[in-house]
């Protein structure tokens, strides 16, 4: 017995670390993430799954088999999970021993416990700790990498101004305790190799907030996982709900973490102004809002001491009837695109065992469906699947090119016979070159550009690559509209002509001049060049 069980120790050991070693531990040059041996760039295309609500119990495992869910985050394109936790479980001794039958029946959460005793029988009895490691254990044997989020102390939704778990001092953020839960959760999970980093607080908030109180925390908080365990990133978040690091201008952080460290940001449609997606038009709001993300936090990956920054949050209502949301993410995608930000989408679980007092509640920004079966948006992985990719690598030979992106879509142009760019799916996509405002659009390694023809015909390719017609720039209001000339003087924008065609056309510009009344929805015509070097 004793062997059969060291033989399975093996087995589970050499698979995590067969499939992961290549490219673990990580660690940080410049802004990019790195394997740290080869310093060979590694991106983070995650999804947050939620394990820190009030039953701490992983979200779903009630609906599928832990297996199956692991599986599924795989095969949807994801390659790293953001896994949640709440300090009180590791800290306080009344969770110590709680299983995860009991936590579901204090709750009153039968069903629940009755859908986990059908798929995973063997998770009813662990801790909830144990639980947790189980869900850690499953993610790394499925080849995908973990990122250990410390969400809230108390476990419960997140998050409010005044919900007691906002800011060091607050009712139930003792920073003490807090401390000591990254002490603990860095040493359990020392060694296992698909933990990544650890993300040292969600959504730091609230009216006690202050910048002194952040250094003095921070700091501390992250020279004690690096102590504890030096092979994950550590990954700091920032003020006002995670959007502003802006004082690290003024004043760095000022430790050194042996090139672990990164920071985070999160960005939703409600993010900063209420309202703004729903009513100002378009092109302002999306330039407006990439300026101000990039005064408070977007700055720290440029200049020269850039470190990677990651999205650890973002979504939308998966559903697509939110307007704010719809038209959030169209500027979100081409901006992480042309970045090549790392990123944790907003969320995998498409239901919780319990939110808002309500069992079973739904989540609408959930990747899956209230049953767990299905994407909840049956386009998903077209609409996500560029940023999905590694599109930038700093070790690359390959001269830089450029895909032509259409966010809306998620849809890249390519060509089709001779002449027929149309926006194809993205592996399909095609290779451009072009040498800034006023040159021609080269399909690369030959002699045909972009050329206009008219209002609402197609885009063509051709040889006449000197004319008006086949130079093009980007429209200032946006800089992600593309327009040339067409035989009249006027410009036209390149624009897919609907949702179920491939057709690009060239027509009247939308909103050429930021004009405060249009409040026309441009983002049929929003193409973004996205530079790129890869094979």
């Amino acid at each position: 017995m004793l062997w059969r069980a060291l033989h399975a120790i093996f087995l589970v050991t050499l698979l995590l670390f067969g499939s992961l070693g290549n490219s673990l531990p990580l660690g940080t040059s410049t802004r990019w993430i790195v394997d740290a041996a080869s310093g060979h760039r590694v991106k983070l295309s995650c999804v947050n799954w939620a394990a820190h609500m009030q039953a701490m119990v992983a979200e779903g495992l009630d609906k599928k088999p832990l297996k199956d869910i692991a599986a599924r985050v795989a095969s949807l394109g994801f390659n790293c999970v953001r896994l949640t936790w709440a300090t009180f479980m590791f800290t306080r001794k009344r969770y110590a021993n709680v299983t995860v039958a009991q936590s579901l029946d204090s709750l009153g959460l039968r069903e629940a416990r009755m859908g986990i005793a059908e798929n995973d029988p063997w998770l009813l009895n662990l801790t909830l700790v144990g639980a947790y490691e189980a869900v850690v254990n499953e993610l790394g044997a499925q080849n995908l990498m973990v990122v250990l989020d410390n969400h809230v102390s108390k476990p419960q939704w997140c998050c409010g101004n005044g919900d007691g778990n906002g800011f060091f001092g607050d009712i139930y953020f003792d920073p003490e305790e807090w401390l000591l839960g990254l002490t603990i959760v860095a040493k359990r999970f020392k060694g296992k190799p698909q933990v990544v980093g650890m993300s040292m607080r969600n959504e730091l908030r609230g009216p006690r907030q202050s910048e002194q109180d952040w250094y003095r925390y921070i700091r501390r908080g992250a020279r004690k996982i690096h102590k504890v365990n030096p092979d994950v990133l550590v990954i700091v978040s920032g003020l006002n709900y995670d959007s502003d690091l802006s004082f690290l201008g003024r004043k760095p952080l000022g430790v050194d973490l042996d090139n672990k460290l990164m920071y985070e940001v999160h960005w939703y449609s409600f993010s900063g102004q209420q309202g703004e997606w729903k009513v100002q038009p378009l092109n302002r709001v999306c330039t407006n809002t990439i300026k101000r993300i990039d005064e408070r936090v977007g700055f720290l990956a440029q200049g020269e001491n850039p470190v990677p920054l990651f999205v650890s949050e973002f979504g939308v209502d998966q559903r697509g009837v939110n307007r704010a949301d719809n038209r959030f993410l169209s500027c979100f995608l081409a901006f992480a695109a042309e970045r090549d930000l790392d990123w944790a989408i907003w969320a995998l679980q498409g239901s919780y065992y319990l939110r808002n007092g309500q069992a079973g509640f739904e989540e609408t920004y959930g990747v899956l469906d209230i049953r767990w079966d299905h994407p909840r948006n049956p386009k998903f992985q077209e609409r996500f699947g560029l940023i999905q990719e590694m599109i930038q690598d700093p070790s690359s030979l390959v001269p830089t090119y450029y895909i032509m992106y259409h966010p809306q879509s998620g849809r890249c142009v390519g060509v089709k016979g001779k002449d027929r760019p149309q926006a194809s799916y993205c592996r399909k996509r095609s290779r451009w070159t072009h040498n800034g405002d006023g040159t021609p659009i080269r399909l690369m390694s030959t002699a045909l550009c972009l050329k206009v023809i008219g209002d609402g015909l197609p885009v063509t390719l051709s040889t006449d690559c000197s004319g008006e017609q086949s130079t093009w720039k980007s429209v200032p209001s946006s800089n992600l509209q593309i327009a040339a000339m067409d035989g009249q003087g006027r410009y036209l924008c390149l624009e897919k002509s609907s949702s179920n065609s491939t057709t690009i056309l060239t027509k009247k510009c939308l909103c050429l001049n930021d004009d405060s009344n249009c409040h026309v929805n441009p983002q049929t015509q929003w193409f973004k060049l996205i530079p790129s070097n890869l094979n």
